[in-house]
């Protein structure tokens, strides 16, 4: 394998050059956007594809995990050893800055589901509206050109030609899949159930079952060689709810693995039959890592005990709360001026046994800012390895639990970061990058389309993409 950069992009490889000039070395390096327009782009499709809970352990070389697809990519194409994510950890925010290259802080979508002072109602954050900068999808729009997203978190009403949005029904009495025919461009839900799918529902695209992300293959598979969008992103989920359940190693896990590289292996052999293959990059990325679980904490129990909050479903008088999110939450204020409140749950904190303080730490303000996360929060908890966080007001505050999550720091440990393989039009061959950042990613999509495309916080890595003058 060839080495790129150890960091893997030039803005840290060269942290002292000024932006104008970092920007113009880039494209030189990498003969990309702008100043190599006149050549052809070096992919004319590129399909995006989410692994939730994608690890480098499923594709790095020596792997025994059943994904032949990924594992061939990587080894014939560019891959990365480890991959950064946002924070926290999660799926919403780790979308969102994969087709951005935004920080949560700058793209708006801090969590999965956006923090309600008067009570969670359990909205997620579904609505592209909500997204408060650029997107991929804008600027593949823009230069004239069509997209697709099969399930992509934060689509409801995305300008995307192709759209079956990631939406459920929060009534439990009613047809869950219903927002997502509602939302889907109009006539793709009934056209993929006519010529590919047969009749969705919950039987076969459900979360629950592994057959969800075949299913998830052969919609994209269908969209690609039917309408052939210079764009297409699909999600596949059932590698992360099957860790969710499970942990890091299970029989299940496995067969989810297995599902996610066949509808992999689906998308290519429809770019093959389209005739489209040796012009279509493959872009495989995750969202974040996983780690097994021992304990679970609710430090709302104790801002309930110091009579901070309440504990009725809406929080009831409540001053301070934590917003939990997998292996992180976020304090929140309902004053954020309460300086009383803030010195009380500090003190709360301090004043824990020593083998609870061990299970997270503090994760103040100035750390927020570096990593981009929620604005609004003077500090967040960051679980150790094996702890996760939840809402509850009541019970015991330290609980017993197993399964997985994430959601934690992203630097904190190798288990919460996740892969990407670069494979096709566009790559080169044989590329090993140590680390990179989700944020790099939709730079890296825009140089192979050559859009116009520049992300705020990305930095694409070095030397994985071929010269526009080798196409």
């Amino acid at each position: 394998m060839t080495p790129v950069s150890a960091d893997g992009s030039i803005r840290r490889w060269l942290p002292g050059l000024p932006a104008v000039a970092g920007a113009v070395l880039c494209s030189l390096l990498l003969a990309a956007g702008p100043l190599a327009a006149q050549a052809a782009p070096r992919a004319d499709h590129v399909v995006l594809v989410s692994v939730d809970g994608l690890r480098p352990d499923f594709y790095l070389p020596g792997s025994s995990w059943p994904a032949a697809n990924m594992q061939q990519m990587a080894r014939d194409g560019a891959h990365a050893e480890g991959v950064r994510g946002v924070f926290p950890t999660v799926t919403y925010p780790s979308h969102t800055t994969i087709v951005t290259g935004a920080l949560p802080a700058r793209h708006g979508i801090y969590y999965n589901r956006p923090f309600e002072p008067e009570g969670q109602s359990g909205e997620w954050y579904w609505h592209e509206s909500a997204i408060q900068v650029p997107t991929l999808w804008d600027a593949v729009r823009e230069a004239g050109r069509q997209t697709a997203a099969i399930s992509w978190p934060v689509t409801v009403g995305a300008p995307v030609d192709w759209l079956v949005p990631e939406v459920y029904s929060l009534d439990p009495n009613s047809d869950r899949l219903l927002p997502m025919r509602e939302g889907s461009t109009p006539g793709l839900w009934r056209e993929l159930e006519r010529e590919a799918t047969g009749r969705l529902n919950l039987r076969n695209y459900s979360a629950a079952y592994i057959t969800r992300d075949d299913t998830t293959g052969v919609m994209a598979a269908y969209v690609l060689e039917a309408h052939r969008p210079a764009l297409m992103a699909l999600h596949l989920i059932t590698t992360d709810s099957a860790q969710h359940a499970h942990g890091r190693e299970s029989d299940r896990i496995r067969r989810a693995v297995g599902a996610a590289d066949r509808a992999i292996g689906a998308v290519r052999d429809a770019a093959e039959r389209a005739g489209i293959l040796d012009r279509t990059a493959f872009v495989i990325v995750g969202d974040h890592g996983f780690v097994d679980l021992h304990t679970q904490v609710m430090p709302n129990v104790w801002l309930a005990e110091a009579g901070l909050h309440g504990t009725e479903p809406d929080r009831g008088e409540w001053r301070a709360t934590f917003h939990p999110s997998g292996g992180s939450t976020f304090l929140h204020l309902r004053d954020a001026a309460d300086e009383e409140a803030l010195k009380a749950v500090r003190a709360i904190l301090a004043d824990l046994p020593q083998p609870i303080g061990r299970l997270f730490r503090i994760v103040e303000r100035d750390e927020l800012d570096e990593v981009g996360a929620s604005p609004s929060v003077p500090f967040a908890l960051a679980g150790a390895l094996g702890t996760t966080f939840g809402s509850d007001a009541s019970g015991d505050a330290v609980r017993p639990t197993d399964g997985g999550a994430h959601g934690h720091f992203p630097t904190d440990f190798p288990e919460i970061l996740t892969g990407f393989v670069g494979w096709g039009a566009g790559f080169e061959a044989g590329r090993t990058v140590h680390r990179m950042g989700l944020t790099d990613i939709a730079d890296l999509i825009a140089m192979l389309l050559d859009v116009d495309f520049e992300s705020p916080d990305g930095a694409p890595p070095l030397g994985v993409l071929v010269s526009n003058n080798d196409q």
